[in-house]
This record gives structure tokens, sequence and C-alpha cells, in this order.
């Protein structure tokens, strides 16, 4: 055989093998050719009579071969067995798997009889025109044509790879010649050897020694030449040996590479026959979305069980129904929807579960599926298009962070050259969702660019195809946040923003509404970038927002909203920066705009809703421009108030109430940013005036906006740092008078009513012995109880209002109505029996009843606060804690988060008012407490749960001790899971603390499990760098939680004798305190207590801990920092600290 013939032969099969992997064959029947070869040569290779009929003669057969024969025995008895079993029952047997093992034996092997068909000695097309009529014969009668249709299918799937048959014939045959040629090259050898050793055997015996010396010579000068040339067939011989080495090691290759491609095929085909087999989709999605309840549920029943008994084929059926053009556009919606939520959760624990099932799953499953959803992006059905979209992005989501589905991105911009619109606008929509999914990091600056430059290009007016140009524009949104560098780049820079400038004026106003979404996020993004561009901008929104229609207005003005918000943190971070810098300098766009930027705004005032108000979720253009508008002031304080004071002095008695309306909202923005100073006088002057138009008005718009206004002058200007008071003593009754009255107005006017009086209560915190409102505490108390029993409370959150308000009324309350809050208790604790009384209700009802009970427990939460908190109330109150406990045991019957979580914190005001003698309680509640401490579904409840064990714990002090076992168990076992979500992981590390000092060294049971704990936490969370603020901020949390649990730990270990247990734990704590130091991103709620823990550690320690500090790289800088600090608390922590360090030192 000739070397380049293996050569091919090898290319062909390394070709194929990629295929397999890759998925490039057709998405549907990847594995055709070979199942078509196995058929092929194995109705040959199966033949008893004859084995090896495709190998020459004399030829023996390699494993490969053998494999191969074993491979279409098994195939051609399933095939029997299938159709027997098929034919006569309707029901498609178990696959077999001859790869990788639990092959399927036929029945014939089995003694059994089936239909006679002769397999074994037929060709593929003669068995499956046999088996087509035995089948036709077996149907007569029996509706059962379309398990024909399938039968049928199957068949022609084998058919279809005879060229791959033909190939891998040619390839066995060439193969088998080998030996054959190894054969040739051994007896040319031994004729050699042979024909030498005869030669000179013959000749020594015919030569005698004296007499024919000389003839002898004469006559071995041509055996010389003969022996030459056998000198030359010897090194032949090597040259062939040398060969027919390389050809074995050739030969071997090609076996196991053939072995491999048969391996990966043979099993892509069985999985695609189980696939296919597992059931027909298409009619279970449709009854899936039947208005026929009982249709739907055994649908969906079904649907469940396919994916939890096969879930390969079940996503594979899913993808496969998405891509077919046959089927219909509602189970192929649906198919899509399914499978994008087999990949994706909002919680984020089970999108852990999803991402590891998907990474799990069989290759060839995901490379089909995949396969699959690339083929829909060319559909004609935009809604499989745009399914399919999502689904791709989720699946890149995943695999682009592990380095899989590198081809992806590539792929996709190769579509964006398609002819057909409908194509390039998929793809484009498609890499829009992929940016979305996927972090910036995961993606090369190459492919960003790439990508960049196909979005911009598809924004451009060029493009006359408006889907394509809103794809782009979208994708532009979701790419934004991977085009630092293009944006660092000026030429770049100036391309993207023309682009984006220009298709902001498109004729369609979804592309212009997606354009300005876009300028939005560039402002947010870049905001340091914008200064060439901004009197341009200014002039492209001032345009939308007069002229456009409502969702392009919008985004006009959210833009400049979000200059505000950017300008605001900022200057915020400027002035909190004790070095008075920051890091991205602010360039007053909103100040430089405001002469024409502020009449822009007061105009959209005028644009209201009829019906805006008794919305909740309303949003329009008004709306829009007066929360702009309160940006603004917030950005520019006193500045903005001559420039909206003309507008709101002629609007404010006009006959139109939009006018009356538009001036009062004008009036209630501008109340947060600029200085009282500057403002108190303008609300005296105003007062009055707003007061009357509450109660007078004819407009509820109006008045609406006027009680909001009201709660705004209460919240910005009405304490104790305000200089010149707004409320006084001829004014105090009116005020509440007004306020008690709106509160019978209509829900909306009435709540924004209870929403000035919680602002006006609020004013009145630190008043000192004597309040204002203490004359008028009944009277606000009753009226508030009436709104939440209005027929209409649950309107426009009335009842919800109501409730807070009356919380902050007693919260602000003085001792003088101690006993008004007293009599409090039994009224509020009436309506929660009546509440857990409620039988028979709705499901909507009992919705609404476990919002009212959170509302009551809530209420006595704050009335326990209030009365525990002195001495004087705390005893008369204590009476009635049996029977609130008893009630808040009730609550824990009702299955309602809110009210868990509501009488959760009740109780640990509770028990921190009682304290100690709260044990009474615990036998009762410590089931209810481990409850809520393993309810990750609602994970709220969970975190509240903690914090009450907190509470608890500094209640009962050591009295908690019988129930530690059980708590501390719970809290450990909550820090090690990946189910729990991750909010409630830093109370756990608190609580921890709080638990040690509660019952001091008898914590040394779980000292070890503890700090271990602890120590691994510590080092996984000691940096931050890199994170997002988000991120470091929440490392900042976790971090605090672990320093509680240690200071904690260290303070109950005080004056112990088991103190020495602690000290091996010193060098780590401090390596931690180190670490975070060095990274200088602590906030100051962790340097505090950062600092504290140092300070613990000498107290506790002693001298055991002086030596270890001075060794430490970075206490004393860490100390020194810590003293000078602008923050008193910290001033504080440290000076202390510092004398226990140098107590310690001393020693």
């Amino acid at each position: 055989m000739e070397e380049t013939s293996l050569l091919h032969h090898r290319a062909g099969i390394e070709l194929a093998h990629k295929e397999a992997h890759n998925g490039t064959k057709d998405p549907s029947f990847v594995p055709a050719p070979v199942v078509a070869f196995v058929a092929t040569i194995g109705t040959t290779f199966a033949s008893p009579s004859n084995p090896s009929s495709l190998l020459p003669s004399g030829a023996s057969c390699n494993k490969v071969e053998i494999f191969m024969q074993l491979v279409a025995r098994e195939l051609l008895d399933f095939l029997e067995e299938f159709t027997a079993t098929f034919l006569s029952q309707g029901t498609p047997p178990s696959t077999p798997n001859p790869v990788y093992g639990g092959s399927l034996k036929g029945k014939e092997m089995r003694g059994e009889t089936v239909i006679q068909v002769p397999l074994m000695n037929m060709s593929v097309a003669e068995v499956m025109e046999q088996l087509r009529l035995q089948g036709k014969k077996f149907y007569e009668g029996k509706s059962k044509a379309e398990m024909e249709d399938y039968l049928n299918s199957l068949f022609d799937w084998f058919l279809g790879g005879a060229m791959m048959a033909q190939f891998f014939s040619s390839a066995v045959k060439d193969l088998a010649t080998l030996p054959k040629i190894k054969k040739s090259f051994h007896e040319v050898a031994t004729k050699l050897q042979n024909d030498e050793q005869q030669l000179v055997t013959e000749k020594a015996k015919k030569l005698r020694p004296s007499e024919e010396a000389r003839k002898a010579k004469e006559e071995l000068e041509p055996l010389k030449a003969e022996l030459g040339n056998l000198d030359s067939l010897k090194k032949e011989l090597s040259e062939v040996k040398q060969r027919d080495k390389m050809l074995e090691e050739e030969v071997e290759k090609l076996g196991k590479l053939w072995e491999e491609s048969v391996d990966v095929y043979f099993y892509a085909a069985i999985k695609q026959m189980k696939y296919s087999m597992a059931m027909e989709v298409t009619q279970v999605l449709l009854n899936a979305q039947s208005i026929d309840g009982t249709v739907r549920k055994h649908a969906e029943e079904s649907l469940r069980q396919f994916q939890e008994q096969n879930l390969p084929g079940f996503l594979v059926s899913l993808s496969g129904e998405l891509a077919s053009e046959d089927k219909p556009v509602d189970s192929r919606k649906l198919a899509g929807l399914i499978l994008k939520n087999a990949l994706d959760a909002k919680d984020e624990n089970r999108k852990r579960e999803l991402v590891q099932r998907w990474l799990s799953l069989d290759p060839a499953a995901k490379t089909q599926i995949k396969s699959c959803l690339l083929q829909t992006l060319t559909s004609l059905a935009p809604d499989a298009r745009s399914t399919a979209t999502q689904v791709i992005a989720k699946v890149a989501g995943i695999e682009l962070p592990q380095k899989q589905w590198p081809e992806l991105i590539g792929s996709l911009l190769s579509n964006i050259h398609q002819v057909p619109s409908h194509v390039k606008q998929a793809t484009l929509e498609t890499l829009g969702y992929l940016c979305e999914e996927v972090s910036p990091q995961v993606v090369d600056q190459d492919q960003v660019n790439k990508i960049l430059t196909a979005v911009v290009q598809g924004m451009n007016a060029s493009e006359r195809n408006n889907d394509v140009r809103l794809a782009s524009t979208r994708a532009l949104y979701n790419a934004l946040g991977f085009a630092q560098a293009n944006f660092s780049n000026d030429m770049e820079r100036d391309y993207i923003m023309r682009v984006v400038c220009e298709t902001t004026m498109s004729p369609e106003g979804k592309i212009r509404q997606a354009a300005f979404e876009c300028l939005v996020s560039i402002a947010a993004m870049y905001y340091e970038k914008l200064a060439p561009y901004i009197q341009d901008i200014f002039n492209i929104t001032a345009k939308a927002v007069r002229s456009d229609e409502e969702a392009v207005a919008l985004q006009a003005i959210e833009f400049w909203s979000t200059i505000c918000d950017e300008e605001t943190d900022i200057l915020e971070e400027y002035v909190g920066d004790s070095t008075g810098d920051s890091d991205i300098p602010c360039f007053y766009f909103i100040k430089q705009a405001l002469p024409a930027l502020i009449p822009l705004l007061l105009e959209t005032l005028l644009k209201q809703e009829e019906d805006q108000d008794l919305d909740e979720g309303a949003w329009n253009i008004a709306m829009a421009g007066g929360t702009c508008l309160g940006l603004v002031a917030r950005t520019v304080g006193d500045d903005i108030v001559p420039l909206v004071m003309p507008f709101i002095e002629e609007n404010i008695t006009k006959p139109d109430w939009r006018q009356r309306e538009a001036s009062t909202y004008a009036f209630g923005s501008i109340l947060e940013g600029p200085s009282p100073d500057k403002l108190v006088p303008l609300v005296n002057h105003a007062l009055p005036f707003m007061l009357s138009a509450l109660v007078k008005d004819p407009n509820n718009h109006v008045k609406d906006t006027t009680a909001w206004t009201l709660g705004r002058m209460f919240e910005f200007l009405h304490s104790s740092i305000v200089g010149t008071p707004i409320i006084n003593e001829g004014n105090c009754q009116q005020i509440i008078t007004v306020l008690l009255q709106s509160m019978k107005d209509v829900p909306n006017v009435a709540e924004k009513a209870c929403g000035a009086l919680y602002f006006l209560a609020q004013g009145y915190e630190d008043v000192g012995v004597a309040s204002p409102l203490t004359p008028f505490f009944q009277d606000i108390v009753q009226s508030l109880l009436t709104v939440t029993h209005r027929e209409d409370a649950t309107e426009s959150r009335l009842r919800t209002a109501a409730y807070e308000t009356l919380n902050e009324v007693v919260r602000c309350s003085t001792d003088e109505t101690a006993s008004l809050v007293l009599q409090l208790v039994s009224v509020i604790m009436m309506e929660l029996h009546k509440c857990l009384e409620a039988q028979n209700l709705s499901s909507d009802e009992r919705e609404k009843q476990g919002e009212l009970i959170g509302l009551l427990c809530g209420c006595l939460q704050v009335i326990i606060q209030k009365l525990g908190s002195s001495d004087a109330t705390k005893y008369v109150f204590l009476q009635y804690a049996d029977q609130i406990m008893g009630l808040f045991f009730r609550v824990f019957a009702c299955r309602n988060a809110t009210a868990h979580e509501e009488a959760m914190l009740a109780i640990g005001a509770l028990a921190y008012a009682i304290g100690p003698d709260f044990a009474k309680y615990m036998p009762e509640f410590y089931k209810f407490l481990e409850m809520d401490l393993q309810n990750f579904e609602e994970y709220q409840v969970c975190a509240v749960t903690v914090g009450v064990v907190g509470d608890i714990c500094r209640a009962l002090e050591d009295k908690i001790l019988p129930y530690c076992d059980g708590i501390m168990t719970q809290l450990l076992k909550n820090l090690s899971s990946d189910n729990l979500h991750h909010s409630v992981k830093p109370p756990l590390f608190s609580c921890i603390g709080d638990v040690a000092l509660a019952i001091g060294d008898n914590f040394n049971k779980y000292l070890m499990y503890a700090m271990n704990t602890l120590q691994l936490a510590a080092e996984m969370y000691a940096h931050a760098s890199g994170f997002d603020d988000e991120m470091t901020e929440y490392i900042n949390s976790l971090r605090n939680g672990i320093l509680e649990a240690y200071s904690g730990i260290f303070q109950g270990f005080k004056n112990s004798s088991k103190t020495q247990l602690l000290i091996p734990y010193a060098p780590h704590i401090l390596q931690f305190l180190d670490s975070i130091y060095m990274e200088k991103d602590m906030d100051d709620v962790v340097m505090k207590t950062a600092i504290g823990v140092l300070g613990d550690l000498a107290d506790t320690l002693g001298s055991n801990a002086g030596s270890l500090i001075q060794q430490s790289l970075s206490s004393r800088e860490f100390l020194n920092e810590c003293l000078t600090s602008e923050d008193h608390l910290i001033k504080e922590s440290a000076e202390w600290a510092k004398l226990a360090i140098n107590r310690a030192i001393s020693v």
C-alpha cells in the first residue's frame, strides 16, 4: 500500500472525527453517515457465511473490524426487535448502546419468534423495503399512520450515508493489505539471508587449500560482487523494515482514530434514536397551552416526567421543535421558553444548579442543541428567531466563561453578511443578548471590536431594514459595557457618538427610543467623555421632549436625570473626601444648562394624564419631568430657586387645574437641595395657601400633589436642626386639623395626607419632654385607626400608610402620652386576634390577611419598643406579654413571609424588653426559631430570624445555653450552604459572636468549629480588589460580620480561665486585619469593627497578644490612622484599643 494512501484515509477520518465533535453536520441528522456505514458493512460483516468479505484473501480481522461486526449485529438485532415491538404494540423498546455497554440482545438470540425478515443476508435497501411491507401489513385496519411515517423517517436516516460507508469500506480494504506487504518484505529478507549462507558453504567445499588457491581467488571475485549486491539488498531491507515500522505506527494511529470516530458517531446515532423515540413533543407543547385545565395539567405533567427521566432527550427534543419550520409557532415558542428556563432562574441558588446541570450534560446532546439554536436564527418565524436569540445568549453566558463554544461569536459575526435581512436581524439581536449575559472580561478586545463594528454599522442610516437597525441599536445598548477601550479612543468614540445621535432622528419611533436609551447608558458609563457632545445632545433631547412621542421623550428626560445622578455622586465624593479630590472631574453640565433646561422641564409638568394619581405604576412625561427637576435641585442647590419661582407664582391660582397642579408639583420638587435659608421664607409664605388648597381645591389631582408637597415641606424643613421652624403654635393645630380631614378624602389623597402626618411626627422625634403633638395624640391615633377600617383602605396603599404613620406617631411620642400608648396595646391585640380568626378565605383574601397581620405585628413591635424603653411603663406593659406571645405563636401558623418577619422582629423586641425572664417562652418558641432558620426559600425570613437570635442571646445571656447546640449547628450549616441567599451570610457571622458573648467560655464547645469557619471565610474575603462597587460593599459586610464574630468570642472569653484556648487563633486574626488594611477598601463600619477587634485581642489575651501585635505588619499604622479619623466613633474605638494594646505590651 502506498504511504500517501494511508495518510489520505487518515486525513479523511480526522475530518469526520472533527465534524462529529464540532457538530458541523446537519444538526438534525449528525450521525447519519456512520449509521449508514454501520448498517451497510454490517450486513456483510455479520453474515455467518462471509465474516470478512470486505477483506482481501488471507487477511485477518483486527479489533476495529471485530468491533464493527459486533456493532452491526447489535444494530440489526435492535432494528429487528424495534420493528417487531413497534409494529405490534406501538411502543419502542429500550435503546441499545453497544459502544458504552448495556447492549440489547435481539429476540432471535433469545429463541423467540419475531418478524420473518432475513436481515442478516440482505442489503440495507432490501431490509428497509421488507420492513415497509411488513409495516403495511401490520397497519392495515389500524390508525397508526403517524407511526409508519416515523418508522420510514428512521430508515431513511439509516440510508443517508452511503458515501461514508464506501469510504470506510475502502479504508478497511487498504488497511487489510498491510499484512501482505509485511509478509513480502519478510520473504525477501529471508531469501537473501539464505542465499548468502548457501553460497558461502558451497564455495568453501569446492576449494582446495593449496592447489586451487588461485582458482578460488578468481572465482571469489564474482562472489564478492554478488556479496556487494547483497549488502545493497541488506540496506534496502533495512529501509523496508524502517518503512514497515512507520506503517505499523500509522496503522495503529489510524485504528485508534477510527475506533474513536466510530465511538463518537455511533454513540451519537444511538443517542439520536433514543431522543427521537422518547416522545412526540409537539402535541404535548400545544396541549400545555390549552384553555382546558385538565388537558393543560396532563401535558405539563408529561413534560415534567420527560425532563426528569431523560433530560438530554428532553432538551434535544425542545431544540429540534424550536428549529423545525414544519412545527406550529405556538409549540416552537413554548419549546424555546422551556429551554430558556432550563438554563436560568432568578434565584441565585437555582441558577447555579442549572448552570452545573448544563455543564455536566452529554457533550453530544449539547452540540446538537446548539446546532439547532443556531439553525433557528435563519427561521422565517420571527417568534422562533427571537426565542432562539435569548436561549443562545443563556448558553453563551454559561459556556463562554468556561472557555467552551469558542467559535460562537465568529459564527454569529459571519451571519452579519448574510443576504436575508431576517438572519442579520436575529444575529444582531443575539449579539446584544450575549453582551447582556456575559462579562466584558470573557470576550477579548479583538472580538469586542468586531462586535461593535457590526452593531454600529447596522445602526447606520444606510441600513434600509428597520428591524436590523432596531436590533443593532438595542445590541449597542447592551454592548456599551464592553467598549471602555473604544471610548478611550477619540476617533472610535466620535464615530459611535455620531451614529447614536443620528439614530435618535430615525423615522421609526422604536429606533429613536432605543438610541436615546443608548445615550442614557453612555451618560452613566462614560460621563467624563461627554463634554464634546453635550451641546448637540441638549438640542436633540430638547426636540424630543417637546415634540416626540412619549416613549422617546421619557428617555430624553432620563438622559438629564442620569447626568444629575452622576454629578451628585461626584460632588458628594468630592465633599466626603478629605483630600478634596475625586476620581472623575465634575464638568457641571447641569449648572451650565440651567437657563435652557429648567424651562424645558417646567413645560413637561403641564402634560399630566387624567388618572395618573390612581395608578401606582403610572409614569408619564409630567412625572418624569418633575422627578428630573427634583434631581436638578439636588445637584445645583440654591441656583434653581429663582428659575422656578416665577412659574409657580404665575400658575398657582390659574383656573386650569393642570397649571395649578404643575406649579404645586414644581414647588414640591425643589424642596430638597436648596438651603433652608433660601426655602423657609418661601414655605412660610406658601403654607397657608397649601393648607387651604388641600381642603378646598375642587380637583383631586391638585389635592393629591398638594398633600405630597406638604409632606416634602415637613420632611426637609421641619426638624430641630432647622433654625427657623415652619411649624409653630400658631399653625400646628390648623395643620393637624387639615391633615386629619384629608385622611377622609379619596384614597390617593388620604394616603398622601398620612405621609405628611408621618413626617410631621418625625420632626418632633428629638423635641424632649413636651411635644406640640401631645394635645392631639388621641385624635391622631383614632383617625388613623379609622382609616385602617375604611372599605377602600386597600387602594393606593392607604392601610399600609395609615399603620406606618401610626407607628411613627407612637415612636416619636413622649412620656406624656405613655398611658395612651398602653391603651393601644389591647386595641392592636384585638385587631390581630380578629384577623387570625378569619376563616374560609380566598387566595386573594388570604394574601391581604397576611399583609394585615404583618402590619399589626409591626405596630406591636413599635409599641413594645416604646413602652419597654422606660421602667415606668415596662412593668405595666409586661402583663400583656403572655397574651402577645400566644398571638405571635398563632401567626407562625400562617404561611406568609411578611407576617413571619414582622412577628419575629416583634418577638426580638419583646425579648429585649423582658430580659432573662423571656426564657419561659423558649421551649415553645424554639421550634419556630429553628423552622425559620431553615427557611432558605424565603430568605428574608431567615435573615430576620438570625437577627432575632442575637436579640434573644443579649436578653437571656447564659440562659440561652440549653438551646445553643441546635442554634450553633444551624448557624454553621447555613454558612456552609450554597442554597442560602448571600445576603444572609453577614448576619450569620455576627450571630456567632452574639452566642459567644452570651455564654462566655461555655463557647469552648463550639470554638474549634466556629474558628475554622471564620478562618476560611477570612481568607476568602481578605481581598476585594477587582470587584465592582456592589460586590465590594457586600464583601465589606461579610468582613464586618466576621470581625463581629471574633469580637464576640474574645469578649466572651475575657477574664476566663480558658483564654489560652484563643491563643492559637490570634496570628491568623492579625493576618486578616493586616490584609484588609493593606487592601485600602474598608468602609467606615469595617474600620471601626476592625480596630475594636485589635483592642479585644489585646484586652483578652494580654501579654500573649502584645508580642504578636508588635510583630504585625500594619497594626501600628492602622491604629494611628484610626486615631486621626474624622469619624468620632472610629476615633473612640481606636483610643480604647490603644490603651488595651499598651497594657498588653507593658505587661
